[in-house]
């Protein structure tokens, strides 16, 4: 009876480590998606965009919808959405997906994405999701709005995929928020949307987040200009002595 009731417990603890090693891993990294995402990685590394001018840098806006917040501990992507954008115009080119994943989304993830767990199992895996965008991607600057989340799970995903850093720059719009309203007391993207007139609109999926924020941008890229800033530089200078 002891041996059978060790037997059981050692089976049920495998089944655990089984279980939780499947929600982490994304998907097997296809060799060859990892061979392509070291190039593309290569060839995406832009000029500095510090002195480009406002009116002409492209950006490319976008969105992560993930279980959480800590990808160290777990938590993983669950879809990408993006827009670009030139100066102060969105452009009519944008990405999205959602990404294969076997994680077991808490009620308060479901409900707030709207993101379904038999979606996710027949999603793309990782390393195709993360090759088309950098595909997307190309030669453009990357926008975030609170970009440290975003930053996170990129660099994240670069080291678990590749074993390489995630060198490309994301800007953060609360750079040329805290610029323009340095008395802004919200940097929540619905309150801030409000705030300037822009419509919130498919709050929580991370196209409808990137389109948002792609609006955002666009809006302070206008004010800032009136301002006399003519490029990224004098932004950072002027942040670095507020």
């Amino acid at each position: 009876m002891l041996m059978n009731q060790m037997i059981q417990f050692i089976k049920q603890l495998s089944d655990k480590v089984t279980s939780s090693m499947y929600t982490s891993i994304q998907d097997p990294s296809n060799p060859h998606h990892i061979s392509l995402l070291r190039q593309l990685q290569k060839e995406i590394k832009v000029k500095n965009p510090l002195d480009l001018p406002l009116k002409d840098l492209k950006v490319v806006v976008f969105d992560l919808e993930t279980t959480g917040f800590y990808p160290q501990k777990g938590d993983t992507i669950l879809s990408i959405g993006a827009v670009k954008v030139t100066g102060e115009k969105i452009e009519d080119d944008t990405f999205y997906s959602l990404v294969q994943s076997n994680a077991v989304l808490s009620p308060n993830i479901a409900s707030l994405t709207g993101i379904k767990e038999e979606e996710l199992r027949t999603a793309p895996p990782f390393s195709k999701v993360l090759t088309n965008f950098y595909q997307f991607i190309k030669e453009h600057t990357l926008v975030a709005h609170h970009a440290k989340h975003e930053q996170a799970f990129m660099q994240h995903a670069a080291w678990r995929l590749m074993r390489t850093n995630f060198d490309h720059r994301i800007i953060d719009t609360s750079f040329l928020m805290r610029v323009v309203d340095p008395d802004l007391k919200t940097f929540q993207l619905e309150d801030c949307c409000t705030k300037c007139g822009i419509e919130v609109k498919d709050r929580h999926h991370a196209l409808g987040d990137a389109k948002m924020t792609a609006e955002l941008w666009c809006y302070y890229v206008k004010e800032i200009q009136t301002l006399g800033f003519t490029n990224l530089r004098e932004v950072y200078e002027r942040v670095a002595q507020m």
